[in-house]
Formats: structure tokens, C-alpha cells, sequence
């Protein structure tokens, strides 16, 4: 079992401009020093996420801009988009940008792919908002050809078509792809027929349903014919909230305060947005249940009460708390741990910035690495 660091976004930033700039200062600062920590006991893998204009999330508007930060300030650890916003970009651009962090980190980089969901992301794209889907699927496949170094036609400024070849050339041969997923069965799917990895969460299914879902990924990557540069068997991630501390009750004292702060304001953020759907990327990641806990009581996009948000809010957190998070002492993390293995999962992507300080994220990287040293 692979164990990384995914960054989401919890933002403490002040309401005021001079604190709210020093505050997303102080958090780039809280990533490198987590990432190099990371690097030095023996992750796998940093996740950065692609987010716009939303309290969650403020600091992350470009991953390969950060990975780029972060190939500079680690030597080992890979660098991920956990997720890329395919949709709001030219692919070609993406090709170029992500090869730049190739080169830079010799080689230690990965991208998921999303179809977004988020409406007002889309005035980066707004015709690319109705058939995102669509889309990302299109340019994913795309991505594999500018990647290998195929030429490919694009309309150029007078309205003509000329065949480019993206520059720089990266340093991998093959571009390692995700599918981002929020539970959505088709996109499982999907993503075994494209053969790419999948990257989900554990949060807004059972366990059940999780292990069926991965069972359909896996039998649709077996029957899909081969892809350039995917491996024989796909990569199944799946992000879990994460912090380890010395017992159960001090973990979950710990961690509940921030954590239930963290899925309140996703829960309100994802009312509020007119568009969204319960099977949209990320919906899963924090407030997928509370969606569907709101949808089955008749509440309206954006007309959550107080009292319902608080209460979907502790519907979530204890739910989690049961099964999918890794919130607890390092035997109970073990078991946890054990568990998605069984099911299937072959990395989790520990998400750690839900409200926690760098100091308690850290302490909890160093038992999670315990962990994770005693199946190497």
C-alpha cells in the first residue's frame, strides 16, 4: 500500500486584505515544509489540487505551478495534479506546462483528470461548462499523442490549421494519467476503458459500494485494448482525511473541531452552487453524503437553514469517523489501512489540510510513515 499527501484546502485566511494576503503565504509555507517532510520519510506522492474563486481551496488555482515550486524543494517524492480541470484548459498548454515540471523533477509527476463541477469555475470556459464531460474524456486521450510527441492540427490565429508539436519534449516517455471520480459507476468505468488510474474517496459510500466499484474499474481495464504508456493494471487512489495521533479520543478531539469546520463550509459551498450535481468531481471528497442527506429532505440548492447545514454536518463527521477516514491511533489507522488494501486500493492519498496546524499535520506524518514502513 502506496501512502501520499493530498493537499484540498482548508483556507484560514483572514476577511481582511493585508491578513488575507499573509495568511495564503503562510500557507504556501505550511506546503513546502510539509512536502519536504513527506519527501524525507518516504511518501509517495504529493496531491495539489486545480480550485477557483471558492473559500475552499483559495491557494490552489494551478497545480502545475505549485509542482513546479515543489520539484524544486524535493528530491524523490512524486508531484501530482489531484485534479486537473482538463476542461478550462488547451491541452496543448497542459502538454507544455506539465513537461516543464517533468524536466524540473526528473521524471516525478502524474495528472488527474476532472471534468469539473463547480459552475462559476467556468468563466475561465463557459462553453466548455455543458459537455465538460465530454471534453475531458476527448483531450485526455489527446494529451497521450502531444505527450508522446505526435503532431497534432489546431486552428491558429487566422482562422487556419497547422499541425504544432508541443514543446518542451518531458523527460518520461509516458505521461502517468488519473481519472478523477466523485462514486459515479460510469466514471469507474470509464477510466478502465481509457486505462488510466483512478483517483477517488472514500467519503460518500459504503464500503460495499466502494469495493463494487472498484471491481467494475478493474474488469473494464482488463477488457480495454492497450493505451500508449498505460500500465497492465491501473492504479486505484483514494483519498481518505488523515490524522494519526497517539490514541482514538486524542485524534478525534484533535481533529474534529477543524474537521467539522472543513465539511461545513464544503456542504454550504456545494448548495450554494446552482449546478451542481451529486456526482460531480470532488462532490465525494467531503460533502457528497450531506448532498445526499439534503437532496432526501427536499432542501434546494443554496437554501440550506443553519440548523440543516449544522446538521448534515454532524451527519457527515460521524459517519466518516466510522469508516473511510483515517482519524485515530496508528493501530486503528493500521486496521483502516488493512482494509482498503482488502478492498482493493492499492494508494491512499492522506488528505491533511482540513484545518489542521503544520505542527499537528507533521506529527501525523511521522506515525503515518511508521505505518507505512512496516509493509516495506
Amino acid at each position: 500500500m502506496d501512502l501520499s499527501v493530498m493537499f484540498f484546502g482548508a483556507d484560514d485566511a483572514g476577511a481582511g486584505h493585508t491578513a488575507k494576503y499573509a495568511g495564503h503565504t503562510a500557507k504556501y509555507d505550511d506546503i513546502l515544509a510539509i512536502a519536504r517532510a513527506a519527501d524525507q520519510l518516504g511518501f509517495t506522492a504529493i496531491w495539489t489540487p486545480e480550485r477557483h474563486f471558492q473559500q475552499v481551496g483559495q491557494v490552489f488555482p494551478n497545480p502545475a505551478l505549485l509542482s513546479a515550486a515543489l520539484a524544486t524543494a524535493t528530491e524523490r517524492i512524486h508531484l501530482r495534479a489531484g485534479s486537473l480541470v482538463l476542461p478550462l484548459h488547451h491541452p496543448l498548454r497542459v502538454a507544455e506546462d506539465w513537461a516543464v515540471v517533468d524536466n524540473l523533477s526528473r521524471g516525478r509527476i502524474g495528472v488527474s483528470v476532472a471534468t469539473g463541477w463547480h459552475s462559476t469555475d467556468f468563466v475561465l470556459a463557459p462553453a466548455a461548462y455543458q459537455n465538460r464531460r465530454e471534453r475531458a474524456f476527448r483531450d485526455l486521450a489527446l494529451l497521450r499523442r502531444l505527450w508522446a510527441g505526435e503532431a497534432a492540427e489546431f486552428t491558429d490565429g487566422t482562422g487556419g490549421q497547422v499541425a504544432v508539436v508541443s514543446q518542451p519534449r518531458p523527460y518520461s516517455p509516458s505521461l502517468p494519467l488519473w481519472t478523477t471520480t466523485s462514486g459515479s459507476p460510469q466514471t469507474w468505468e470509464a477510466a478502465g476503458r481509457m486505462r488510466t488510474n483512478i483517483l477517488g474517496a472514500t467519503i460518500g459510500q459504503t464500503r460495499d459500494e466502494l469495493a463494487a466499484k472498484i471491481r467494475l474499474y478493474r474488469d473494464a481495464y482488463a477488457a480495454a485494448p492497450e493505451q500508449p504508456g498505460a500500465p497492465p493494471r491501473g492504479t486505484v487512489t483514494l483519498m481518505a482525511h488523515t490524522y494519526v495521533a497517539g490514541t482514538d479520543e486524542a485524534a478525534r478531539e484533535q481533529a474534529g473541531g477543524p474537521l467539522k469546520e472543513y465539511l461545513r463550509s464544503y456542504v454550504a459551498q456545494t448548495a450554494a452552487n446552482k449546478q451542481a450535481a451529486p456526482n460531480q468531481q470532488a462532490a465525494a471528497h467531503e460533502g457528497a453524503v450531506a448532498n445526499k442527506q439534503a437532496a432526501g429532505k427536499g432542501a434546494r440548492a443554496g437554501a440550506l437553514s443553519e440548523e440543516q447545514l449544522g446538521t448534515l454536518t454532524e451527519f457527515a463527521f460521524r459517519r466518516y469517523l466510522t469508516w473511510g477516514s483515517l482519524i485515530g491511533s496508528p493501530e486503528t489507522c493500521r486496521k483502516s489501512l488493512a482494509d482498503l488494501a482488502d478492498l482493493g486500493c492499492d494508494e491512499v492519498a492522506c488528505f491533511v489540510d482540513f484545518g489542521l496546524g503544520r505542527a499537528e499535520v507533521l506529527e501525523s506524518l511521522r506515525r503515518l510513515a511508521d505505518l507505512g514502513g512496516e509493509d516495506r
